[in-house]
């Protein structure tokens, strides 16, 4: 591997990859897909960054953060990773923005896990050959 090639692949991780959201039980897609930076990417450093600087913020005079605080200030950078969907409600399309990303993302824990597993997994984003 050669300085470009690592270039390459950040680059590949901030274009983010694709991925089915799949049901919990079943395994199979649910219909929702999201386009996700990978963890090396720009993307996901400044989601990182952010995330440092508001717990910095919701600090007490002790240094403490609540965990609701804490909680709320991680899915938010979470969300920052999503670039894009498909995803409809009651047959229709939901517009993409940040809040509605938040919103899906509170909708049920198992939704949660499997956005923050692909946006750690670096082997899923990886170009094709």
């Amino acid at each position: 591997m050669q300085l470009d090639d690592i270039r390459s692949f950040t680059a590949d991780q901030d274009r983010g990859a694709w991925f089915d959201l799949a049901d919990p039980i079943e395994g199979k897609p649910t219909g929702i897909r999201l386009k996700v930076a990978g963890p090396d990417s720009e993307t996901q450093a400044r989601a990182r960054l952010k995330l440092a600087d508001d717990l910095a913020e919701m600090a007490d005079h002790e240094g403490r953060v609540p965990a609701e605080q804490r909680e709320r200030a991680r899915r938010d950078s979470l969300a920052a990773c999503v670039l894009a969907w498909e995803c409809q409600e009651d047959g229709e399309p939901v517009a993409f923005s940040h809040g509605n990303v938040l919103r899906l993302i509170k909708a049920a824990t198992w939704v949660e896990a499997q956005i923050d597993a692909f946006a750690s997994d670096r082997a899923a984003h990886r170009r094709a050959v």
